[in-house]
């Protein structure tokens, strides 16, 4: 139930973010902003935001089938687990005497597991910094024309709003791309934590269960 779930959620998510992609560039929202940002950080956002989103597929999918280890191992415990993480967990659980030594291997699959998602969290709040410093310097190029105020012609006027108007291009543009591909990374990335988390229950479920049904090993 679990696999399928994070599946669903994976591929559903994933159809979603491609829609979205595909109505900006319907549109032409993101060549706008791409050619509006003079900066191109707003590129910069995007291509790690691609990348990221490949490695999130990637261990979501890994994620699935440690799930599907740990069902095909609840359904026959004398079979041998496969050779991922959570393979060699049971594996080893299976061999202890339980107590401590069980509860001190739990907890580190648990952070293992974890670990996994740690590129993605720190990538997270990476975008959204990215965005908040095209701010800045979107602010630095719209003020930048100012201090070259000889006098107020309306020409030197009107030349100074366009420039002004590029830097507050760069700033809004740099800062929507941070906060939306920061929000929907954040987002992806909790699903995993959600499926990984219920996955470290499940395995510590199943090995408690087994510990009640086979007390001579205890």
């Amino acid at each position: 139930m679990i696999p399928l779930r994070l599946t669903l959620r994976t591929l559903i998510l994933s159809g979603v973010i491609i829609f979205g992609i595909f109505l900006a560039v319907q549109y032409g929202l993101l060549s706008r902003a791409i050619q509006a940002d003079r900066s191109q950080l707003s590129l910069v956002i995007l291509i790690l935001y691609t990348l990221l989103s490949v490695h999130w597929l990637w261990i979501s999918w890994r994620l699935a089938e440690e799930v599907n280890t740990c069902d095909h191992w609840a359904q026959d415990p004398s079979i041998e687990p496969e050779r991922n993480l959570t393979g060699r967990v049971l594996a080893d659980l299976s061999h202890v005497s339980g107590g401590q030594h069980s509860e001190q291997l739990l907890t580190l699959y648990h952070d293992q597991l974890m670990n996994r998602h740690a590129l993605g969290h720190f990538a997270t709040d990476l975008l959204l910094r990215i965005g908040l410093m095209g701010t800045i310097i979107g602010f630095i190029l719209m003020l930048l024309p100012v201090a070259e105020i000889d006098d107020f012609d309306p020409a030197v006027m009107q030349q100074l709003l366009a420039s002004m108007s590029g830097g507050m291009a760069v700033a809004l543009y740099t800062t929507m791309a941070g906060l939306i591909t920061s929000t929907l990374l954040r987002y992806q990335y909790h699903l995993l934590d959600t499926a990984a988390v219920d996955l470290a229950n499940r395995v510590a479920a199943l090995v408690h269960t087994r510990t009640l049904d086979n007390p001579r090993e205890t």
